[in-house]
Formats: structure tokens, C-alpha cells, sequence
């Protein structure tokens, strides 16, 4: 085995060690899918958060000095002509739009903000993140309804060394962090769309490598 596989090995094991899989509790039954944020209850009242990176633009209804386009900054923040360093991240449009309304009001009457986003990344939290033997791991931006399959489709699948059907969701629910099965190759490989589950904002997906 080369270094380099090495170093990787080493690196996937300390993932591993550092989210407490090792010892960990496993179910092989997701439950129904909550996503786990102060905003929504389920899947089909999810709503998108604002994040780092995200394109905001903002009009304030008749004061075009005061409408622009704005990118959030890595610390959550951003700073318009009137307002500095304004807190976005963590927020819908809407509650950003009535935030900024409520501080407009110090120095214009009545003052009406529309908020919209122009690119989606997203909170980090929200992100959800393949490790393993994908053929292109990453954090992905979650969007409403996700599935399993939407996901691997986004990651380019397995490799040929993957242990698809030893793969494990991580999920953090009501703060506790919980690891499910999930089975990727009967899900990728033999086409068993019934291995297809929801996948929630913050969830990790770890696949390891088969044992020849």
C-alpha cells in the first residue's frame, strides 16, 4: 500500500473515531424524517437559512441608495449603506427582511424590505457531507425533499472499492447524535429503490472501503 493510501486510511479512521461511531448505537430503520433546526418540524416545511457566501439582494422599497447586492461575508455578516455588520447568517430572507426594517425605521419612515437569495450555499450546519469511498466526497448544499440517491447522484457514486451496503448515516436529533445503516449498493447497484431514505440538513454519510 502506497503512503498516500496510508495517509488517507489514517485519515478516514480518525473521521471516524472523532464523530463516536466506534460505539455507537445502530438502528437499521430510519425513522420519519424532522429536520432538527429552530425553523421546521419536517421535510415538507423546510426552509432555507441564509449562510456564508450566499448573494443577497436587497431592495428597500422607494430608497435605491439603500437596495444593492450583497455577499455574506465567512463570519455571517453583512454591511449596507446604512447598517454595519448586520447578522444574516442563520436567517430566512423574510426574518432578515423584517430585521432590517426594524433598524431602517431609526432613520427612514416606514420603511419596506424585500430580501431575496441569488446563490445558494447555505449555513455550514445545514450542508450535508459524503466521506469515504464516494467518487467525489464533499459537502453538498441541501435542498428540500433530498434523498439518498440524490445525493450519491451529486457525489458521482461509489468507487469500485467501496462496501456500499456498510455505509452509515450520522444524524444529530434533539442535540443527541444518532447512526443509522444505509445501503448503497442495493440502492446504486442492483437499482433496489426501497435501500432510497430522506436525507436531512446536517446529516454525514460515511462509506467505507470493502476488505478483499
Amino acid at each position: 500500500m502506497t503512503n498516500a493510501a496510508l495517509t488517507k486510511n489514517a485519515v478516514f479512521a480518525a473521521v471516524i473515531m472523532a464523530l463516536g461511531l466506534t460505539g455507537c448505537a445502530q438502528n437499521n430503520t430510519l425513522p420519519k424524517a424532522t429536520v432538527q433546526n429552530s425553523l421546521t418540524t419536517t421535510v415538507e416545511n423546510y426552509q432555507y437559512l441564509i449562510g456564508p457566501d450566499d448573494t443577497l439582494t436587497i431592495f428597500v422599497w422607494r430608497n435605491p441608495e439603500l437596495s444593492g447586492t450583497f455577499i455574506v461575508r465567512p463570519d455571517g455578516r453583512i454591511s449596507t449603506s446604512l447598517v454595519e455588520d448586520i447578522p444574516v447568517s442563520g436567517k430566512t430572507p423574510t426574518q432578515l427582511a423584517r430585521d432590517m426594517e426594524q433598524i431602517l425605521a431609526k432613520y427612514i419612515r416606514d420603511p419596506v424590505v424585500t430580501v431575496s437569495v441569488n446563490n445558494f450555499v447555505g449555513p455550514y450546519s445545514e450542508q450535508v457531507r459524503v466521506i469515504g469511498q464516494a467518487t467525489n466526497p464533499q459537502a453538498v448544499n441541501y435542498r428540500q425533499y433530498m434523498t439518498l440517491l440524490d445525493l450519491m447522484i451529486a457525489v458521482g457514486g461509489l468507487t469500485e472499492f467501496a462496501a456500499g451496503n456498510s455505509a452509515k448515516l450520522v444524524r444529530t436529533q434533539n442535540g443527541s447524535q444518532r447512526t443509522y445503516e444505509v445501503r448503497l449498493d442495493d440502492l446504486i447497484r442492483d437499482g433496489n429503490i426501497t435501500a432510497n431514505v430522506d436525507i436531512l440538513p446536517g446529516d454525514i454519510i460515511i462509506i467505507p472501503e470493502a476488505w478483499f
